[in-house]
């Protein structure tokens, strides 16, 4: 079923986080979503050979952050000690998500994460991502088969973009999970390695790892990609050391 387009959600519309399924670990720590644990049929409906093939995957619960990681939550590590200047953007409000960087920097970040709410953090797996992206959806996009209009930040997306740097976090509805920005914003760094396709791929949701693991999966398009690159079954990559403009991560734990 295609859902119409609609114009993006405002602010004051974001789910209160008194809700049992969001939390956060400390003050200064990023509100996470709790998502439940189920199956997932990996790379069902991918145009992509590198998606392919399909294959089940079982997952536990998790969490994952309700945004990208921002600024200004880039900003709350920095006058914490643990993380230095946030990298050159052209736009870097407090609630612009954080872009423009490596896949070691995000390292930087869930380290001081997890040293300042005594949790593990890390980024999701490719199968978390994937799965929570979905959000328990059949169709190309979360919302329907097609990009519609002003449904996400992308180009080619319609409505207001800005084409120097991704729109605010949570200018747009949020999937049935209550995750913002899923699609599109920016392109987000996962924990696996990149391999060509998902031959002897994982059944249960971890990430695949290699010793020589030179790039890293980015999953989820970007302001400066088209509603293709968006689906939630496209894959992308990139030097894991090195920065790029529309890069950028959200976090993930495992539950207590």
């Amino acid at each position: 079923m295609i859902v119409p387009p609609v114009a993006p959600a405002p602010a004051t519309t974001r789910p209160s986080t008194t809700d049992e399924r969001y939390f956060r670990d400390c003050d200064t720590c990023i509100t996470m979503v709790r998502i439940p644990a189920g199956t997932l049929m990996m790379g069902q409906g991918a145009k992509d050979p590198s998606a392919l093939p399909i294959h089940k995957v079982t997952l536990r619960a998790f969490a994952l952050s309700q945004n990208p990681v921002t600024v200004g939550e880039w900003n709350a590590c920095r006058t914490d000690g643990g993380c230095g200047p946030p990298p050159r953007m052209a736009v870097a409000q407090d609630d612009t998500p954080l872009h423009n960087v490596s896949w070691d920097d995000t390292q930087t970040y869930i380290t001081w994460l997890s040293r300042r709410s005594g949790h593990a953090y890390r980024l999701p797996s490719e199968a978390e991502w994937e799965y929570a992206a979905r959000a328990g959806t059949t169709t190309r996009y979360w919302w329907g088969d097609h990009p519609g209009t002003a449904l996400a930040n992308c180009m080619g997306c319609g409505g207001t973009q800005d084409p120097r740097a991704p729109l605010p976090a949570s200018a747009f509805q949020s999937n049935p999970f209550g995750l913002y920005d899923m699609l599109g914003g920016v392109a987000q760094w996962v924990q696996d390695c990149w391999f060509p396709n998902y031959t002897n791929a994982p059944g249960d949701g971890s990430a695949r790892q290699s010793p020589s693991c030179s790039k890293r999966v980015l999953r989820g398009g970007s302001f400066r990609a088209g509603p293709d690159d968006m689906a939630p079954t496209s894959r992308g990559n990139y030097d894991a050391p090195v920065r790029y403009l529309a890069n950028g991560f959200r976090v993930a734990r495992d539950e207590d």
